[in-house]
């Protein structure tokens, strides 16, 4: 099983992300600051990180940042209600970019896509 970890500010979007996510077979874990990521990847080890843009504690671009020093190959896909913090994913090499509100088809499809295109990774 797959794993996601989903990092968001708002409860209600982590609540509805999670359980979609679940619903499609991914074991989900979830964050709501943008502080301790690190330490969550290196326990939990995900296979890929949807990432908010604006987060309390740490912006999201600058924990993409860390994140990629520690594993340059886990795929981060950053979101934002802000269409223009799009650009944001080149400036920490993210993977993708969702803006919210987002259409949970599309969503899904970028994260089964980002995390299907995975070279094989030990831990």
């Amino acid at each position: 099983m797959k794993k996601i970890l989903v990092v968001d500010d708002d409860v209600d979007i982590l609540f509805v992300i999670e359980h979609l996510l679940r619903l499609k077979g991914f074991d989900v874990r979830t964050h709501s600051t943008g502080l301790g990521i690190p330490d969550i990847v290196i326990q939990y080890a995900p296979d890929l990180i949807l990432l908010d843009v604006m987060l309390p504690g740490k912006q999201g671009t600058q924990v993409c940042k860390e994140l990629k020093v520690i594993d340059p190959d886990i795929p981060i896909i950053l979101f934002s209600a802000n269409a223009e913090q799009g650009k944001a994913f080149e400036i920490c090499k993210a993977d993708d970019f969702v803006s919210k509100p987002f259409d949970v088809e599309n969503l899904v499809n970028s994260i089964k896509f980002h995390v299907n295109k995975l070279v094989p990774r030990y831990r």
